[in-house]
């Protein structure tokens, strides 16, 4: 009776894990050493995880979601065929018992420590930069501790995600590289080159019984010369076909920017007389390119035009050099108006004939 009670105070009852630790991928079940996994004793594994059950270095049985009764030989058909189980829990299991989660890591962060050789139609040869994130979880449990668990009695995601980053940079830079697609064009094929990043990486995840669940590219950065360049050609094309206004804004802003120089002295005030100086002189070419085109569609001599073709006619033409029509003595005032037959003024300008 005195060896019964011994037994029955030694039996561990439940064999259960209830970290919460979102980090933790594997936990080993650490079993006290006044107590032994025996008949009778009770598995649960909640939902989320899997029970993996190891005797002499090798997986005896995987375990999943629900409440086992270790003391019916039915409940472990794997454990039972190996030799170290042939009594069913009648004698002291001297394994290890290991706890894998199964859900999602998420919000995983990778990115590029330093910048990704890219070659590009337009720009050449340049350097990019990227970032996001991915998800991942293990569906294999048992590949999973044969090919990184090993005998490590805890297993976080930082023991794995530096690996996995390096990874998924790798796969990144052949993705662009067969793709082909333009720097210009990157940021509109964000979801195309996530896709084919997550499938490209997928296989190789796969080695080791996790799934790459979901992945994210949430921006890729190009060069600063690249960047100011694209931003030039935007400009460019935004103001193309009004380039004195643009020309005549830029000195606005310089003559802004010098004003505000307070503590230029004299060098600043040279600055800005100089800039003043060359924006009045932007204003008056303006106007005067202006007053030309004006002038040379309402003639630049003081014959004034053809009735016939409206060429511009020198004072003592006789004939049009445009049409070859004869000049009347009635044509067109210098203002543009047409001057009837014998008109002695301009009944638009009321200029004298």
């Amino acid at each position: 009776m005195g060896l019964f009670s011994m037994i029955k105070r030694q039996l561990l009852k439940v064999i259960e894990w209830t970290g919460d630790c979102r980090e933790t991928i594997a936990y080993r079940f650490v079993v006290p050493d006044r107590y032994a996994i025996m008949n009778k004793s009770q598995l649960t594994v909640r939902e989320g995880q899997m029970a993996i059950f190891v005797q002499e270095g090798k997986v005896a049985d995987v375990f999943g979601p629900g409440r086992y009764k270790l003391d019916d030989i039915k409940n472990v058909p794997i454990l039972t065929a190996l030799m170290s189980w042939k009594y069913a829990f009648e004698t002291p299991y001297t394994g290890e018992v290991y706890f894998i989660s199964t859900t999602q890591f998420t919000s995983q962060k990778w990115g590029t420590t330093n910048p990704v050789m890219m070659r590009d139609a337009e720009f050449g040869m340049i350097r990019i930069r990227a970032f996001g994130i991915y998800t991942f979880r293990v569906v294999e449990p048992a590949k999973f501790l044969r090919e990184l668990l090993g005998t490590k009695s805890n297993f976080k995601t930082s023991d794995i995600v530096e690996q996995f980053k390096r990874l998924l940079i790798t796969k990144l830079s052949d993705v662009i590289a067969t793709s082909k697609i333009p720097a210009l064009d990157l940021a509109a094929n964000y979801n195309e080159l996530s896709e084919m990043v997550q499938k490209s990486a997928s296989v190789d995840f796969e080695n080791y019984g996790i799934e790459l669940s979901s992945l994210h590219i949430e921006n890729i950065s190009l060069p600063e010369e690249v960047e100011k360049t694209m931003d030039t050609r935007t400009s460019l094309g935004v103001l193309q076909g009004n380039m004195g206004a643009f020309t005549q804004y830029q000195a606005a802003q310089a003559i802004r920017d010098a004003a505000k120089n307070e503590g230029g002295g004299i060098a600043g005030a040279g600055v800005g007389l100089g800039a003043g100086v060359a924006m009045g002189k932007m204003f008056s070419d303006a106007m005067n390119s202006d007053a030309k085109v004006t002038n040379n569609n309402a003639g630049d001599s003081k014959g004034g035009f053809c009735s016939n073709c409206g060429a511009a006619l020198p004072s003592d033409a006789k004939f049009c050099a445009g049409c070859g029509a004869k000049v009347s003595a009635g044509n067109v005032c210098e203002c543009g108006a047409k001057l009837p037959a014998g008109a002695a003024f301009c009944p638009n300008c009321g200029k004298k004939k």
